[in-house]
């Protein structure tokens, strides 16, 4: 691995950051540090009851196309209102509640100007967090999000409940544009956080490597291209693994080295490779974890490198992220993002050897583990 910071492996499930006296804990430091601010208690939880404000003016900039409008010089909310044809005085508001968020900055001439998060906004950004926003803030994500405490009391899915199917069904026969927004941010964010595998995994000695439901297999593809010699295959279902990344398909760049193999990982893996990656699809439920390990197991190679990369809600720099996106699975599937201890024994009760944790980026850890 590279030299990204490790942590020890608990021999067992460790309690969780985010238990009740960690909560309260860190509710109070952020108290204390409002306080030290100027800012009283009761501001501060007004502004947090008004989030939505806050991620509907994000989206509001997104949809608008308000970021491509603004170029490298300072405008005037009645230029960038003539340029989108919308009217100025509302355009003048929005700019208003972006700054506050430093989403955009106002210069003392009244002019707007971009700041390193309006231009993540921007379509052709490198980078571009714009579908992601966008994905984030859909329609019914406000219907879900006003059910969370019928969530909380349950511990289930509530979204059939609201919209009278189960959440990708609901997608496909009712939101398809909605989907294919969902297909584009997914991709995205897959292709940035692949790039950041490609420089935080060490292939050395590794010739052949497995991305088990890997979608579309940015993150292979990331890693066959880094590593010229290395031959990879992508396991996922069959009508995702026929949408594969251009460069895995037949005629790509990548298609002599790559093998597409269609299938569920939770009924079996028929792939051999000395590394096998699995990122994001450990967080469905327990159960459905645990065939895909012992799928895992039972087929790969004794010394074969097993590399699980997930969001964690526990120790995390990038808590408010994982842990809101934690709360959406469990709002949209049942599912559930996992902390270090969780995570940690389900790893061992599958018989892997967990061998280290590790930062990624701000928001994956990397478990890496051998199979003996």
């Amino acid at each position: 691995m590279t030299s990204a910071p490790t942590r020890p492996v608990p021999s067992s499930p460790t309690p969780a950051a985010t238990s009740p006296i960690a909560a309260a804990t860190a509710a109070e430091e952020a108290t204390e540090a409002a306080e030290a601010a100027g800012v009283p208690p009761a501001m501060v939880l007004r502004e947090l009851v008004f989030g939505a404000a806050c991620a509907g003016a994000v989206r509001a900039a997104a949809s608008l196309g308000l970021a491509d409008a603004l170029d490298e010089q300072p405008a005037t909310a009645e230029e960038l209102a003539s340029r989108l044809g919308v009217e100025a005085g509302p355009l003048e508001r929005l700019l208003r509640a972006l700054v506050c968020y430093q989403v955009f900055d106002r210069a003392a001439d009244g002019r707007y100007r971009h700041t390193p998060l309006s231009r993540l906004l921007r379509a052709e950004e490198p980078g571009s967090l714009r579908d992601i926003a966008l994905w984030c803030t859909e329609p019914w994500t406000w219907q879900s999000w006003s059910r969370l405490d019928d969530a909380v009391r349950t511990g289930r899915s509530v979204f059939a409940d609201a919209f009278g199917k189960e959440f990708f069904q609901y997608l496909h026969d009712d939101a398809p544009q909605s989907a294919a927004l969902f297909n584009r941010a997914m991709t995205q964010s897959s292709r940035q956080s692949a790039q950041d595998l490609a420089d935080f995994l060490d292939l050395a000695g590794i010739a052949t490597a497995a991305d088990i439901g890997g979608g579309q297999g940015q993150a292979l593809a990331a890693l066959m291209e880094r590593h010229p010699a290395l031959h990879g295959t992508l396991l996922d279902l069959p009508k995702v693994v026929e949408h594969a990344d251009p460069r895995l398909l037949p005629g790509g760049a990548l298609a002599e080295r790559a093998r597409l193999v269609p299938g569920d990982c939770r009924v079996a893996i028929p792939v051999q490779a000395d590394l096998y990656l699995v990122k994001n699809i450990l967080e469905w439920d327990d159960e459905s974890t645990r065939r895909t390990l012992r799928n895992l197991r039972q087929v790969a190679r004794p010394g074969a490198r097993v590399v699980i990369v997930e969001n964690l809600v526990d120790d995390s720099p990038s808590m408010r992220f994982t842990t809101a996106m934690d709360l959406l699975l469990l709002l949209n599937v049942g599912g559930a993002k996992h902390t270090l201890g969780s995570l940690t024994a389900l790893i061992e009760e599958s018989g892997l050897l967990l061998r280290s944790v590790a930062p990624v980026n701000a928001y994956l850890h990397a478990f890496t583990c051998t199979v003996p």
